[in-house]
């Protein structure tokens, strides 16, 4: 995947009082452990106002954003066609208490989840973007993780679901570089932040240990969901495809798409 380029103002002061804080980082993952030269790059977004953080893929919020705006002048317009992250991750900076959005067609679930991190603080330091970095270590997700933290900007937060050290997590890693989330960037605003509402799925709100049932079984029969949405068809050269002949190839597409998608982030999910 080409790296997302955009321009970021990185400023060596932050004033975290009233303002809202954008933290850039660029998001290096390896999606199929079979290959792991495939290595894909995002741009993901961690957006601090008031008592509020939020996660989410920049290039997403921009589709979401046009989308939205399209919708509101009354025009149906697709999204762009390209891979990108879908996940978000809201979270009360106050609290452990975090909200999870996903999609798992043909449902886009709001997980309401406790994240309790056991952080061991080490005698490392380091300097990321001219930020003095100290290393932590956790564990999560069935994954060890290595952290760097900067005391220079006093937000317990980080990227994803990691929070809860004494400073700004500017970067971590899992321990076999699957998984990478390095800060490249800051941008400060005055400007009230809202996500995009997009009311183009289903809506469902359940608790983690639900969702790790849901996610489970979603793996075992993706097109569950979708079983009987498929008419009979011809198609352009006449040939004629019962709703049933239909579906069997797009689960079968959707099983493959899994099957290379085996590295995820939480791969305790996977067990």
């Amino acid at each position: 995947m080409t790296i997302i380029r955009i321009i970021i103002i990185t400023l060596f002061s932050i004033n975290i009082f009233g303002q809202n804080n954008q933290f850039f980082y660029e998001y290096q993952f390896i999606r199929d452990s079979t290959n792991v030269k495939s290595l894909e790059k995002e741009i993901m977004v961690l957006n601090i106002n008031n008592n509020k953080s939020e996660f989410y893929s920049f290039e997403k919020y921009k589709s979401d954003s046009t989308l939205n705006a399209d919708l509101k002048k009354g025009i149906l317009s697709m999204p762009i066609n390209i891979k990108m992250n879908k996940d978000r991750v809201i979270r009360d900076i106050n609290t452990q208490k975090i909200e999870f959005i996903t999609h798992l067609e043909p449902y886009r679930y709001s997980v309401s989840q406790s994240v309790d991190l056991k952080w061991n603080i080490c005698s490392e330091f380091n300097n990321i973007l001219g930020y003095n970095v100290q290393k932590a270590t956790t564990e999560f997700g069935g994954r060890k993780w290595i952290a760097w933290f900067s005391k220079d900007i006093p937000i317990q937060s980080g990227p994803y679901k990691f929070f809860g050290l004494p400073g700004l997590i500017l970067k971590i890693e899992d321990l076999h570089k699957n998984h990478i989330f390095e800060l490249k960037g800051i941008k400060t605003t005055k400007e009230e932040f809202s996500y995009p509402s997009m009311n183009n799925y289903k809506d469902v709100a359940i608790t983690y240990p639900k969702y790790i049932k849901i996610y489970k079984n979603f793996r075992k029969n993706p097109m569950a969901g979708s079983v009987g949405a498929f008419p009979d068809q011809t198609d352009a050269n006449g040939v004629f495809h019962s709703g049933n002949e239909i579906f069997r190839e797009f689960e079968k597409k959707a099983l493959e798409s899994l099957k290379k998608d085996n590295n995820i982030i939480e791969l305790d999910l996977l067990k």
